[in-house]
Protein backbone atom coordinates (compact mmCIF):
# COMPACT_ATOMS: atom_id res chain seq x y z
CA UNK A 1 0.00 0.00 0.00
CA UNK A 2 0.98 3.39 -0.89
CA UNK A 3 0.25 6.81 0.99
CA UNK A 4 0.40 10.57 1.14
CA UNK A 5 0.32 12.60 4.02
CA UNK A 6 -0.11 16.09 3.80
CA UNK A 7 -0.53 18.81 6.39
CA UNK A 8 -2.27 21.03 3.44
CA UNK A 9 -5.30 19.82 0.93
CA UNK A 10 -3.27 18.74 -2.67
CA UNK A 11 -4.83 19.76 -6.24
CA UNK A 12 -2.80 16.27 -7.43
CA UNK A 13 -4.80 14.07 -9.90
CA UNK A 14 -4.02 10.23 -8.42
CA UNK A 15 -5.00 7.55 -10.86
CA UNK A 16 -5.27 4.82 -8.24
CA UNK A 17 -7.70 4.99 -5.50
CA UNK A 18 -5.93 2.65 -3.65
CA UNK A 19 -3.11 5.33 -2.81
CA UNK A 20 -4.97 7.62 0.07
CA UNK A 21 -4.34 11.15 0.05
CA UNK A 22 -4.81 11.94 3.74
CA UNK A 23 -5.03 15.98 4.19
CA UNK A 24 -3.89 16.30 7.99
CA UNK A 25 -5.47 19.71 8.22
CA UNK A 26 -8.74 19.27 7.49
CA UNK A 27 -9.03 16.55 10.33
CA UNK A 28 -9.17 16.63 14.13
CA UNK A 29 -5.93 15.45 15.82
CA UNK A 30 -5.41 16.64 19.18
CA UNK A 31 -1.61 16.81 20.84
CA UNK A 32 -0.23 13.49 22.13
CA UNK A 33 -0.75 13.89 25.93
CA UNK A 34 2.41 11.58 26.89
CA UNK A 35 0.45 9.42 28.88
CA UNK A 36 1.65 6.31 27.15
CA UNK A 37 -1.68 4.58 27.55
CA UNK A 38 -0.92 3.49 24.01
CA UNK A 39 2.08 1.24 25.58
CA UNK A 40 0.20 0.07 28.94
CA UNK A 41 -3.48 1.01 29.02
CA UNK A 42 -4.39 -0.12 25.56
CA UNK A 43 -1.50 -1.51 23.93
CA UNK A 44 -1.03 -0.73 20.42
CA UNK A 45 -4.53 2.29 20.30
CA UNK A 46 -3.94 5.57 21.36
CA UNK A 47 -6.38 6.26 24.14
CA UNK A 48 -7.35 9.46 22.66
CA UNK A 49 -10.28 9.05 20.38
CA UNK A 50 -10.24 11.41 17.71
CA UNK A 51 -9.16 11.23 13.72
CA UNK A 52 -5.46 10.02 14.13
CA UNK A 53 -6.55 6.55 15.09
CA UNK A 54 -7.62 5.86 11.35
CA UNK A 55 -4.63 7.59 10.34
CA UNK A 56 -1.22 5.73 12.26
CA UNK A 57 -2.42 1.75 10.83
CA UNK A 58 -2.54 3.31 7.55
CA UNK A 59 1.09 4.58 8.25
CA UNK A 60 2.36 1.33 9.63
CA UNK A 61 0.77 -1.04 6.75
CA UNK A 62 2.41 0.95 3.74
CA UNK A 63 5.15 0.20 2.27
CA UNK A 64 5.53 3.50 0.40
CA UNK A 65 4.62 7.19 2.29
CA UNK A 66 5.19 10.41 0.85
CA UNK A 67 5.22 13.21 3.51
CA UNK A 68 4.85 16.43 2.77
CA UNK A 69 4.97 19.07 4.42
CA UNK A 70 5.70 23.12 5.11
CA UNK A 71 9.65 23.33 7.05
CA UNK A 72 9.46 25.02 10.09
CA UNK A 73 12.46 26.27 12.06
CA UNK A 74 14.31 22.80 11.06
CA UNK A 75 11.38 20.81 11.24
CA UNK A 76 7.43 19.33 10.50
CA UNK A 77 5.04 22.05 11.15
CA UNK A 78 2.34 21.38 13.37
CA UNK A 79 -0.25 19.05 11.73
CA UNK A 80 2.45 16.65 10.35
CA UNK A 81 4.64 16.31 13.63
CA UNK A 82 1.03 16.10 15.55
CA UNK A 83 0.27 13.69 13.50
CA UNK A 84 3.41 11.93 13.46
CA UNK A 85 3.83 12.62 17.58
CA UNK A 86 0.25 10.46 17.89
CA UNK A 87 1.82 7.37 15.34
CA UNK A 88 3.75 6.20 18.87
CA UNK A 89 0.90 3.60 19.00
CA UNK A 90 2.85 1.76 16.21
CA UNK A 91 5.82 1.20 18.29
CA UNK A 92 6.30 -0.62 21.61
CA UNK A 93 7.72 0.40 24.72
CA UNK A 94 10.64 -2.31 24.72
CA UNK A 95 13.98 -1.10 23.55
CA UNK A 96 15.99 -3.05 21.18
CA UNK A 97 19.79 -2.09 20.18
CA UNK A 98 19.80 -1.54 16.70
CA UNK A 99 23.35 -0.61 15.05
CA UNK A 100 24.50 0.68 18.13
CA UNK A 101 21.38 2.47 19.28
CA UNK A 102 18.27 2.10 21.29
CA UNK A 103 15.23 2.36 19.31
CA UNK A 104 12.00 0.77 19.76
CA UNK A 105 10.18 -2.62 18.88
CA UNK A 106 7.47 -2.02 16.16
CA UNK A 107 4.31 -3.19 16.25
CA UNK A 108 3.90 -5.29 12.45
CA UNK A 109 4.81 -1.86 10.84
CA UNK A 110 6.03 -2.92 7.08
CA UNK A 111 9.52 -0.84 6.14
CA UNK A 112 8.75 1.56 4.28
CA UNK A 113 10.62 3.65 1.32
CA UNK A 114 9.59 7.33 2.35
CA UNK A 115 10.06 10.55 0.27
CA UNK A 116 9.80 13.50 2.37
CA UNK A 117 8.73 16.57 0.39
CA UNK A 118 9.19 19.25 2.45
CA UNK A 119 8.58 23.11 0.87
CA UNK A 120 8.79 26.61 2.06
CA UNK A 121 12.26 29.45 1.83
CA UNK A 122 14.89 27.74 3.89
CA UNK A 123 18.34 28.87 4.41
CA UNK A 124 20.84 25.87 3.79
CA UNK A 125 20.92 25.51 7.68
CA UNK A 126 17.59 24.68 8.26
CA UNK A 127 18.01 22.04 5.39
CA UNK A 128 20.71 20.58 6.94
CA UNK A 129 18.71 20.51 10.23
CA UNK A 130 15.84 18.93 8.97
CA UNK A 131 17.33 16.21 7.16
CA UNK A 132 19.19 15.44 10.32
CA UNK A 133 15.96 14.88 12.04
CA UNK A 134 14.60 12.87 9.61
CA UNK A 135 18.12 10.89 9.32
CA UNK A 136 17.47 10.05 13.28
CA UNK A 137 13.64 9.23 12.92
CA UNK A 138 14.64 6.80 10.28
CA UNK A 139 14.57 3.52 12.30
CA UNK A 140 11.80 4.72 14.72
CA UNK A 141 9.91 5.39 11.75
CA UNK A 142 10.77 2.23 10.16
CA UNK A 143 12.49 3.55 6.85
CA UNK A 144 13.77 0.81 4.76
CA UNK A 145 15.22 4.04 2.59
CA UNK A 146 14.00 7.43 2.48
CA UNK A 147 14.71 10.78 0.69
CA UNK A 148 14.46 14.11 1.16
CA UNK A 149 13.32 16.61 -1.43
CA UNK A 150 12.49 20.50 -0.86
CA UNK A 151 10.65 22.31 -3.03
CA UNK A 152 8.91 25.71 -2.90
CA UNK A 153 5.01 26.12 -2.34
CA UNK A 154 4.55 27.12 -5.70
CA UNK A 155 6.28 24.26 -6.86
CA UNK A 156 4.62 21.50 -4.66
CA UNK A 157 1.87 20.76 -6.21
CA UNK A 158 3.85 19.56 -9.19
CA UNK A 159 6.55 17.54 -7.64
CA UNK A 160 3.98 15.80 -5.78
CA UNK A 161 2.19 14.65 -9.17
CA UNK A 162 5.46 13.74 -10.35
CA UNK A 163 6.24 11.81 -7.16
CA UNK A 164 2.54 9.43 -7.63
CA UNK A 165 3.46 9.28 -11.59
CA UNK A 166 6.62 7.41 -10.33
CA UNK A 167 4.86 4.85 -8.10
CA UNK A 168 1.55 4.38 -10.87
CA UNK A 169 4.10 3.12 -13.11
CA UNK A 170 6.22 0.85 -10.79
Amino acid sequence: MKLILSDRPLNVKIKSDAIPCVDLSSLKIANCMGCFGCWVKTPGKCVIRDDAVKIYPLIAKSDAVLYVSRIRYGGYDTPMKTMLERAIPVQQAFIRLFHGETHHIQRAVTPKKATILVYNQVSDEEKEVFQSLVARNAHNMCFASYRVVFTTEAQLENVVANEVKKWEAS
